[in-house]
This record gives C-alpha cells, sequence and structure tokens, in this order.
C-alpha cells in the first residue's frame, strides 16, 4: 500500500466510524416516556387522542423511530408525580418528557414544594442518565399577579439549574381557547391536542436529536 493511500485512510477512518455509530444509534428505536397528569393522560379523550399517542404518530410521520408510554395521571401533582417516578418510568426508558404543576397552580400549592418535587423528580432521572424535556405551566391569574409571576419562574430555572431543554408552556396556542378544550376549558380535547403536538414538536425533535448524538458517542455506539 502506497503512503498517499494510507494517509488517505487514516485520514478519513474517523469520519467512517462516527457514521457507522450515528448510523447504528438511529436504527435503534427511542422509548420515551410522557409523564404527567390528565393533560398527559387524555382526560375524557380516547388512548388514541390522547397526546403521547398523537406525539408518537407525528414523530413517526417525520421518519423518527420512537414509542411513547403515556406515564399520565389525573389530578396528579409535582409531588404525587414524584411518588410513582420509579413505577412510571420503567428501566430502558431512553428520554422523558415531564409535565406537571397545572394541580399545584390550580389548587395554590406552596410552590417550595412544587418546585422541590420537580428537581427531585429531574434529579433522579438525570442519576438514571434518562434525558428530560422539561413542559412548563402557567398558573391561572385568579391566583394573583405575585404567585403567579413567581410560578411562571420555577420551570425556567429548574430548566437552567439542570442544563436541560425547556418547552415554556405545555398548553401554549390552547389555553383559553374554547374550541380547543372540553367544556370543562381547562381540559384539551382532540383538536387541542393536535395543536400541542404541532407547536411542541420542534422542540422535542431539537431534543431527540441532542439524545440521538449522545447515544452515538458512547462506547459500542448505544
Amino acid at each position: 500500500m502506497t503512503s498517499g493511500r494510507l494517509g488517505f485512510l487514516v485520514r478519513v477512518a474517523p469520519v467512517v466510524l462516527w457514521l457507522m455509530l450515528v448510523g447504528a444509534a438511529q436504527a435503534e428505536t427511542l422509548r420515551l416516556v410522557a409523564f404527567g397528569d390528565s393533560l398527559t393522560a387524555g382526560f375524557r379523550l380516547s388512548p388514541g387522542d390522547a397526546f403521547p399517542a398523537r406525539l408518537q404518530a407525528a414523530l413517526r410521520e417525520r421518519g423518527h423511530d420512537v414509542v411513547v408510554s403515556n406515564a399520565g395521571v389525573s389530578g396528579n401533582t409535582a409531588t404525587s408525580g414524584l411518588e410513582r417516578l420509579e413505577r412510571a418510568v420503567p428501566r430502558g426508558t431512553d428520554g422523558v418528557i415531564l409535565e406537571l404543576g397545572a394541580n399545584d397552580a390550580l389548587r395554590g400549592l406552596d410552590l417550595a414544594l412544587t418546585e422541590r418535587a420537580l428537581d427531585t423528580i429531574i434529579t433522579r432521572l438525570k442519576a438514571r442518565g434518562i434525558p428530560v424535556l422539561l413542559a412548563g405551566m402557567w398558573a391561572p391569574s385568579r391566583k394573583g399577579l405575585i404567585y403567579m409571576s413567581d410560578f411562571h419562574a420555577l420551570y425556567p430555572r429548574l430548566a437552567r439549574k439542570h442544563g436541560i431543554p425547556l418547552y415554556p408552556f405545555f398548553l401554549s396556542g390552547v389555553a383559553g381557547n374554547p374550541s380547543l378544550n372540553l367544556p370543562d376549558r381547562m381540559h384539551p380535547n382532540a383538536a387541542g391536542v393536535e395543536v400541542i403536538v404541532a407547536r411542541i414538536l420542534p422542540t422535542v425533535e431539537n431534543w431527540l436529536a441532542g439524545i440521538r448524538t449522545a447515544e452515538a458517542a458512547r462506547p459500542g455506539g448505544g
């Protein structure tokens, strides 16, 4: 073999190896868990119309090999979500979309308790090597401007602390729109879920790209 050809192989070998690792990682199905309350569970909707199912369908349409499990429980606060975390997020989970806090806001719970529970959930998931996408929530104005402002601020603070991506408001484009909500005006109907999915999709895709890249960089390519 000539020195020129040997030099070429030395230069391109790392690139070829990287492409092989990325390809191997992309060939594996990502197992995601949507972990939240009734907004995730799909209150009064069929399972196929709930957020996890619609997100999975949208991601697959865009070429992502994913399974999105529904770990939403109606009525959950951040604290009650923490209590069931280990059962809800099984071994082998590749990522968690964390959507909790709406019931805390509706009940006017102590914000320190809400933040502590969310902080602990994220900490425990990170300790297990599970990436987290945090979905923020807003408090209703009837709870007062100070409470509302302080509640809004806790999600960006947690995202900065843990270095995780944040989707600022899970109900963006849906909250307050009667045509996109059930008669209770709090829970999205099937059309509302589609709006949620369409709006959060770019954030989820960026997050998935990070997960794929991290998997490809690990020894063995994930």
